[in-house]
This record gives C-alpha cells, sequence and structure tokens, in this order.
C-alpha cells in the first residue's frame, strides 16, 4: 500500500483571514497549489479511532504541543483567543478561535504518542 500522509480541511467562514492565521501566527509553511489555493504543512499526525455513542458520526481536529500553557500564552500574545483548559486522565486541551469564529483543539497528551517528535 502506498499511503504516505494525511490531508485535512478546515472549513471557514473567513477562509482568507484564516489562512493568515495559520500562516503569520502559527508559522505553518505552505505552497500554492494553483489560484491562490494554500495548502499547509502539518506538524506529524496521530490518528484515533473513539465510539461514537451519537450515531451522528463527526470528527476533531487538535493540534499537540509539549506544554499547553507555554503555548497558549505566547499565542494570546499574538491576540488568539483560546479557551479554558480542560483537564482529562488522557490529556490538557483547550480550543483557539479562528478568524471565523470555528474552534481549533490544542492539546498537550499524557498518553504515549505514536509520532516522534
Amino acid at each position: 500500500m502506498a499511503i504516505f500522509g494525511m490531508h485535512a480541511i478546515l472549513y471557514s467562514r473567513e477562509a482568507g483571514a484564516t489562512r493568515r492565521f495559520l500562516g503569520d501566527v502559527l508559522g505553518l509553511s505552505s505552497v500554492d497549489a494553483g489560484r491562490g489555493w494554500l495548502i499547509f504543512a502539518a506538524p506529524p499526525t496521530e490518528l484515533a479511532v473513539h465510539p461514537d455513542e451519537s450515531g451522528e458520526g463527526r470528527h476533531e481536529l487538535y493540534l499537540m504541543c509539549d506544554d499547553l500553557d507555554t503555548t497558549i500564552a505566547e499565542l494570546q500574545r499574538k491576540g488568539v483567543t483560546t479557551g479554558a483548559v480542560q483537564e482529562q486522565p488522557w490529556g490538557r486541551l483547550t480550543h483557539l478561535v479562528l478568524p471565523g469564529g470555528e474552534q481549533l483543539g490544542l492539546y498537550q497528551p499524557k498518553h504515549p504518542m505514536a509520532v516522534k517528535i
């Protein structure tokens, strides 16, 4: 099999501002796929499968960091709004508010990681 990566899509009411956020605030590099459509390089990725008790099916996207408090402080200095920190047995998490009002998860894992950093 030749699977070599994962492509994720964020839908935004403010796509241009969210692209600037990913590049300017988070520092992700990008390539122009044509006509100004930017595709951003993402950090190494893990994929988990959880049971869906709602029966509706859903997906979540989280960025991972090694120190949630330090990362939140740095993002807030850049003007990013973040949510309250939640403590879970498997990690500490919050969310970032994107320019279109959408939320992007951010967490510091406490569990063994599949990716090597």
